[in-house]
C-alpha cells in the first residue's frame, strides 16, 4: 500500500488543455470490454457505446456529481440477453434490460428505506460468490467455439486457422496483462484484440469491405457537408413503442431469465463501490450514499434497454485508471462519455468494430470467461468463507451443479426458469431455509462501508 495525494480532486475542472487526454484514457480502458459484449451477443456495439456514454453522465447526475465512476456494458448478462433474443429477439433482450433497471431501483429504495442488512442477508457471499463461478463457466463454450470453428455455418467445422489466431490473442492479452506496467496494464482486452486483429490480417481472416465502404462514402462526398454526413451515422438503435411493443414481448420467461443476475451485480456494483471508496479516500457508500450509486446503475441500464444497449455497470478497469493518475474529476468522467457518445455516431468505428474475426474476440473470451470465474472464487476466499462447515459446501456445490448442468423447471410451455437464473433462485431459497446462517457471512465484510470520508487535503492508501 502506497499513500499519494491527488491529483485533481472529484469535483475539480482538469485544465482544458490536458481535459481530453485524460478522458481518452478512461475511454480506451473500458473500449474493449465494452464493444465485446454486444459483439458476442448479437448487439450493436455503436449503440453500446452512446448507451454507455448517456448510462455515464445520468449515473453522474443521479449520484449529485459524488462518484466518479465510468459504466459499461455488464458481462454479467452476456447469457440470458443471448437466451432472450433466442426466444424473442433483441426486443426480448431489451424488456428483460428493462426490468433488471426496475430491479436497481426497488433495491434502491429498500437500501434507502431498510439499510442493506437485508441484502447481506439475501446474497451472502457462499451464495454469490458460486453464481459468479457459474456465469463465467457457463460462457466458456461460447469462447471455445468461437476461438475453434468457421463463423456463420450451420454445423460446427473446425479451423486450424482460427484457433491459432484466437491463442495468438489470447497470448498477447496475457502478455499485456502480466508485463506492461502503469496505465498500459489496465488495457490487455485493447491490446489483444488490436494484436489479434493484426495477426488475423496476416492469415486472411478479415473481412475489410465494410472499412472500404466508408472511405469511398467519405472520399465520394463532393462537399465539407457530404464529408460530415458520411462520416457521421446514426446507429442501429432499437426503441420501445417505435421499434417494437414492449407489452406484446414481454414474457414471465424473460423475467425469470434476466431478474435473478440483477441481485449478483448489485452485489459486484458494491463492490466496485468499496473499492472505488478506498481509491478515492471518500465513503461513497455513506455520501451520496450506495441507494444513489445502485439508483445510478439502473438508470443506465433503462437507458440502454430504451436504445438497443446491453445493461450497464461500473468498470473496474477504470478504478484502475483513477487509482493510477489519481485523478478523480467526474469531468474528465463525463469527458469520456461524451467521446464515447460521440464515438457511437461514426460510421468508421463501427465498421473496423464489425469487421474483428470471431476467432479475435474468441481469444480474449478466453481469459475473459476464465476471470468472471475466478472472480466468484476469489470472493469466497476473501470473505474467508469455510467449506469445512456442512451448510456452505452444500449451497455452493447445488448452485455450480445446477447452473454449469444446465438444469431447468418447466413451469408452462413458454415460461422456463434455467440455468444460472435457476442456480441463483435455488441458491438463495438454500440460505434462507438451511440452519446456521451466520456460518455463511464469512467474515462479513462485503456490505462493510470504508472508514469516514477523508479530508481533501489528507493522504489516504491505494491498493
Amino acid at each position: 500500500m502506497k499513500q499519494h495525494q491527488a491529483a485533481l480532486e472529484v469535483n475539480e475542472v482538469p485544465p482544458m488543455h490536458k481535459w481530453l487526454t485524460l478522458s481518452l484514457q478512461h475511454l480506451f480502458a473500458m473500449f474493449g470490454a465494452t464493444i465485446l459484449v454486444p459483439f458476442l451477443t448479437g448487439l450493436s456495439p455503436s449503440v453500446a457505446l452512446v448507451s454507455s456514454g448517456f448510462g455515464t453522465l445520468a449515473y453522474l447526475m443521479i449520484t449529485r456529481g459524488k462518484v466518479p465512476a465510468y459504466l459499461g456494458s455488464s458481462f454479467a448478462f452476456i447469457y440470458p440477453i443471448i437466451e432472450a433474443s433466442k426466444s424473442s429477439g433483441i426486443a426480448g433482450a431489451m424488456v428483460g434490460s428493462f426490468l433488471v433497471g426496475l430491479v436497481y431501483g426497488l433495491v434502491a429504495i429498500l437500501i434507502s428505506v431498510f439499510g442493506t442488512k437485508w441484502l447481506m442477508n439475501l446474497l451472502p457471499p457462499v451464495v454469490v460468490g458460486p453464481v459468479i463461478i457459474v456465469i463465467g463457466l457457463g460462457l466458456a463454450s461460447t469462447a471455445v467455439d468461437m476461438a475453434m470453428y468457421l463463423p456463420g455455418q450451420e454445423e460446427n467445422i473446425y479451423s486450424g486457422t482460427h484457433f491459432m489466431v484466437a491463442l495468438v490473442t489470447l497470448a498477447i492479452t496475457v502478455i499485456a496483462s502480466i508485463y506492461f506496467k502503469g496505465f498500459f496494464s489496465l488495457l490487455p482486452i485493447l491490446f489483444g484484440i488490436i494484436g489479434g486483429y493484426g495477426f488475423a490480417m496476416t492469415q486472411g481472416i478479415v473481412d475489410t469491405t465494410g472499412i472500404q465502404e466508408e472511405w469511398a462514402a467519405i472520399a465520394a462526398a463532393g462537399s465539407f457537408a457530404g464529408v460530415l454526413n458520411a462520416i457521421f451515422q446514426v446507429p442501429d438503435f432499437v426503441i420501445p413503442f417505435v421499434d417494437f411493443s414492449p407489452l406484446d414481448v414481454f414474457s414471465w420467461e424473460i423475467a425469470f431469465l434476466m431478474i435473478p443476475f440483477a441481485l449478483v451485480t448489485i452485489t459486484e456494483h458494491t463492490g466496485d463501490q468499496m473499492v472505488l471508496s478506498k481509491v478515492v479516500g471518500k465513503n461513497f457508500l455513506k455520501n451520496p450514499g450506495l441507494d444513489k450509486s445502485i439508483l445510478g446503475d439502473g438508470a443506465a441500464t433503462f437507458i440502454a434497454s430504451c436504445l438497443g444497449g446491453p445493461p450497464n455497470t461500473t468498470y473496474g478497469e477504470n478504478i484502475g485508471v483513477l487509482a493510477i493518475t489519481r485523478v478523480y474529476s467526474v469531468f474528465v468522467i463525463g469527458g469520456a462519455a461524451v467521446i464515447a457518445i460521440i464515438f457511437g455516431f461514426i460510421g468508421m468505428v463501427t465498421a473496423v468494430i464489425s469487421s474483428i474475426p470471431t476467432a479475435v474476440m474468441g481469444g480474449v473470451s478466453i481469459l475473459l470467461f476464465g476471470i468472471i470465474a475466478s472472480s466468484g472464487l476469489r470472493m469466497l476466499i476473501d470473505n474467508q468463507i469455510d467449506f469445512g462447515e456442512k451448510r456452505n459446501l452444500i449451497i455452493s456445490s447445488v448452485i455450480l451443479v445446477i447452473g454449469v448442468g444446465g438444469a431447468y423447471i418447466q413451469v408452462t410451455d413458454r415460461v422456463q426458469i434455467a440455468g444460472m437464473a435457476l442456480a441463483a433462485i435455488i441458491g438463495i431459497l438454500l440460505n434462507l431455509i438451511l440452519p446456521g446462517k451466520e456460518k455463511s457471512m464469512g467474515n462479513g465484510n462485503m456490505f462493510e462501508a470504508p472508514g469516514e470520508e477523508k479530508e481533501k487535503s489528507k493522504e489516504y492508501d491505494v491498493a
